[in-house]
């Protein structure tokens, strides 16, 4: 039996003790637009989910009883043949995400797919699926994040520069980067950061803070990270992570701008709104800024230990050809496009009463719109935060309405190998 191939789906909160307060959060706004939805001001709203992850499922809006993914396990075409003979299962193979964020996320690391494998097989409760998950973050606010590691002379000298860093270092690891810094001796030191013991940490943290809101006798280096540590601080007291801030570098983005994470690569959101895309895969490995549980071992041994300025974290938008006859990109819509197969972002962005036709896209796509209202393939999007499936094979035109429109679309589209 036929099935519409676009259709409302209804996404859910998580509600983590980072995310930001009640209304505050872009999470809590957009979900204003599900059905009985109602914001508690005193509540952190972190993360709108939509897709087809088991743990927190979108389901359909004119059943709500239908999850996503088991409403494409009966309609296969709505996926798509080559998607589904790629990826295998019956969901989708990214999971989309809204992300607000009021206190930094803990220094972690995702999995590749061979060590995603191995650590599901050994502990499968902690590691609850074999998938990578590579994710890409786009700024919808001014957002802040460590971000890979900073470049081996910056870490040189803040090891120099700082003695609260330095006393958490043993003189051999210290000495061997000092003299021959390298993605080998870096290690080291990293290592031996992650696994010092908690009460030296405490101790040369207090020092460290006590030093910084004195405010006395800064180095210029440490001016720069001054306010950070602090800040952290007073987030996790005494916690190891803190450290990270010598370490790891901090990417800023303005709204629009776009970071891509790559397997193994240490990260950790400290503030912002950010829509966020991802390989369906909730694995993280944690080391610190977190009460959850840390898997120090498995964190410093899975890091590939490149070294990068901030610039070169930043993923670039690219133009967007609205279908595969046009001869020009558009200017109303940018593609977001990582070096992975699982996904793609499109943002386009329509003034009052104007219209885009996005061609054939051979595969599913999951739509969630941040401001205005207008049609999608005829359908009425009437709220903002919306969120509407599109299936694989479908022309789609957009028409803004009287306040213009800005629609967020995550898809997937196997090329030829």
């Amino acid at each position: 039996m036929s099935t519409p191939a676009i259709f409302q789906l209804v996404p859910d909160v998580q509600s983590y003790d980072w995310g930001k307060l009640g209304s505050e959060s872009k999470a809590a706004q957009f979900a204003g637009a599900i059905d009985g939805f109602r914001v508690d001001e005193e509540k952190p709203y972190a993360e709108l989910w939509m897709g087809t992850h088991p743990s927190l499922p979108s389901h359909l809006a004119s059943s709500p009883k239908t999850t996503l993914s088991a409403h494409l396990a009966a309609h296969h075409e709505l996926v798509g043949e080559r998607v589904r003979a790629r990826f295998g299962a019956e969901g989708l193979p990214f999971l989309f995400k809204v992300l607000a964020i009021r206190k930094a996320l803990s220094i972690q690391a995702h999995p590749d797919k061979t060590l995603a494998q191995k650590l599901h097989k050994e502990r499968p409760d902690v590691y609850k699926d074999d998938n990578h998950k590579p994710e890409m973050a786009i700024a919808l606010t001014a957002f802040r994040g460590f971000c890979g590691f900073r470049p081996l002379p910056q870490i040189a000298l803040y090891l120099t520069a700082v003695p609260e860093f330095s006393a958490l270092i043993p003189t051999s690891p210290t000495s061997s980067f000092t003299a021959s810094p390298s993605s080998t001796t870096l290690r080291a030191v990293f290592g031996a950061l992650m696994d010092a013991d908690p009460a030296l940490v405490k101790e040369q943290l207090a020092a460290l803070v006590a030093r910084y809101s004195k405010g006395d006798g800064l180095k210029e280096e440490e001016k720069e990270v001054r306010d950070l540590v602090l800040e952290l601080n007073e987030q996790y007291p005494g916690d190891v992570g803190v450290f990270c801030t010598f370490v790891l570098n901090v990417v800023q983005l303005k709204e629009g701008e776009a970071v891509f994470l790559k397997a193994n690569d240490p990260h950790a959101y400290i503030s912002g709104d950010i829509i966020e895309c991802m390989a369906t895969s909730d694995n993280v490995v944690r080391a610190g800024l977190t009460p959850k549980l840390r898997d120090v071992p498995t964190l410093t041994s899975m890091l590939t230990y490149t070294t990068d300025p901030p610039s070169k974290q930043l993923l670039p938008p690219a133009s967007f050809a609205p279908s595969s006859t046009s001869s020009t990109s558009s200017p109303k819509t940018v593609l977001y496009d990582p070096p992975i197969s699982e996904f793609s972002v499109a943002r386009t962005s329509l003034s009052p009463n104007e219209v885009e036709v996005h061609g054939v896209v051979d595969g599913p796509s999951v739509w969630i719109f941040t401001s205005g209202s207008g049609k999608l393939g005829g359908e009425e999007v009437r709220k903002v935060g919306e969120v509407w499936f599109v299936g694989a094979g479908q022309e789609v035109e957009l028409r803004a309405g009287e306040d213009g429109w800005v629609g967020w679309r995550a898809f997937v589209e196997v090329g030829d190998e």
